[in-house]
């Protein structure tokens, strides 16, 4: 396995970096990796197939998923190259590749070290989301795929990703809302019908426990109170909210009340740090 670096490492790397990213802004360029049309059918279907065999192929599953991220944050943001990126909660690791692949300083920050894998990426830290062991405004980019519903209190999650964000700086926030039909993750669609049953129904089919218990490591996080409480915030600006996955109008879905709570599928935010 490859050595986890701790904490005051990682902090004396990213200052040694974040110096050197002080650059001016990049001009918009598009993405050489960049492989489907986003928004698209032909997009959104690709990143279906993966999903569907996430557990028996992970690694072409968020490889994919992967590069499509790092598409949507340059699309925003510009090349990442030469940028300092936190990947918050990213898992064994594949967003945090991708964003080095494409030259970008990027540092990995995972709670879980059983999320590591076996081959974690070079410096990888294990840190709460809630405390990172980061300086205030070290990061260009910040950024947290499909974590947010496994907060307690999601609020102080993004206070805490906004810290460490430049004043400027991106923040690439998504997650899996409750009401969606993936809302339950292993054991969606049945949450529709009560956690406990659909955990329950879970282990009757597969013969082991779910990952994922609500209330433990699952919380229910809906669209229009998230949405309320990131435009009330003084400490980032919301560039736009918009369905991760939906093939066409991403932006148009997340603002009908209701609808929006099944049909956006993965709400992604993209946001950017207010001066203190």
């Amino acid at each position: 396995m490859t050595p986890i670096r701790r904490a005051p490492t990682a902090v004396r790397r990213l200052r040694v970096v974040r110096g050197w990213s002080r650059s001016s802004p990049r001009p918009f360029s598009a993405s050489p990796h960049r492989g489907f049309k986003d928004p698209s059918f032909r997009r959104s279907l690709a990143l279906f197939r993966a999903f569907r065999h996430e557990q028996d192929d992970p690694d072409a599953c968020y490889s994919l998923l992967a590069r499509d991220a790092v598409d949507q944050v340059e699309a925003y943001d510009g090349s990442v190259a030469g940028r300092v990126v936190v990947d918050v909660g990213g898992g064994s690791g594949h967003f945090t590749e991708e964003f080095r692949r494409r030259g970008a300083h990027a540092y990995l920050f995972e709670p879980d070290v059983r999320e590591l894998g076996e081959k974690p990426p070079d410096g990888a830290v294990i840190a709460d989301g809630y405390l990172l062991p980061l300086s205030d405004g070290v990061a260009d980019v910040t950024f947290s795929s499909n974590v947010l519903e496994h907060v307690a209190d999601p609020q102080t999650f993004l206070s805490e990703l906004a810290r460490v964000t430049r004043p400027g700086g991106l923040i690439y926030v998504s997650f899996t809302n409750w009401l969606s039909p993936w809302g339950g993750h292993e054991w969606a669609p049945w949450h529709y019908f009560g956690a406990e049953r659909a955990r329950a129904r879970y282990r009757r089919r597969t013969g082991k426990p779910a990952k994922h218990t609500l209330g433990e490591n699952l919380f229910a996080v809906h669209i229009g109170p998230t949405l309320r409480q990131v435009r009330a915030r003084d400490d980032v600006t919301l560039v736009t909210a918009r369905s991760r996955y939906w093939p066409f109008l991403p932006e148009a879905v997340v603002k009908a009340p209701g609808i929006r709570e099944v049909a956006t599928w993965n709400l992604l935010l993209i946001l950017r740090r207010c001066p203190p």
